[in-house]
């Protein structure tokens, strides 16, 4: 019995997250007061972004506006690759993990939703749709921060 109540409360543990720490190298939740810009995104069940890759600049505040096209449900993730690797793992491990951090937005189907972010360092980062199987379908973009 205990067994069977540890095991339950270490895999709620891993499905209720929000709180782990992301590498922030990429930025940090924006202002709305200062976004410079929107920049829609279609996320489609052919497991891709549209568009797929981004340029920003170092500093600037973007409005992601991103609208899920599709019939299941998706998400925009903002990260490094490894970060994205790490987690696609662990949501094939719990599918219903529901996403609680500001670099990461799940949109239902035929829904859109919006994500601010300033991006604070110049660099190539990633974004990834970390629903089971989506990752690994080649569902991802690139940003490039000048």
């Amino acid at each position: 019995m205990l067994l069977a109540v540890g095991a339950v409360l270490a895999a709620s543990s891993a499905i209720a997250h929000g709180d782990e720490h992301h590498d922030a190298a990429h930025g940090k939740p924006g202002d709305p007061a200062k976004v410079s810009r929107s920049i829609e995104i279609d996320m489609s069940d052919a497991m891709r972004f549209t568009p797929a890759t981004i340029t920003a600049r170092k500093g600037e505040t973007i409005r992601f506006v991103v609208k899920n096209s599709g019939k299941v449900k998706h998400e925009m993730v903002l990260g490094s690759i490894k970060e994205l690797k790490e987690h696609a793992a662990l949501m094939l491990k719990f599918p219903e993990m529901e996403h609680a951090n500001p670099n990461q937005l799940s949109v239902d189907p035929g829904k859109t939703g919006e994500m601010i972010w300033q991006f604070t360092k110049a660099g190539a980062f990633d974004f990834a749709c970390l629903q089971p199987g989506h990752f690994e379908a080649g569902m991802r973009g690139k940003i490039a921060v000048k």
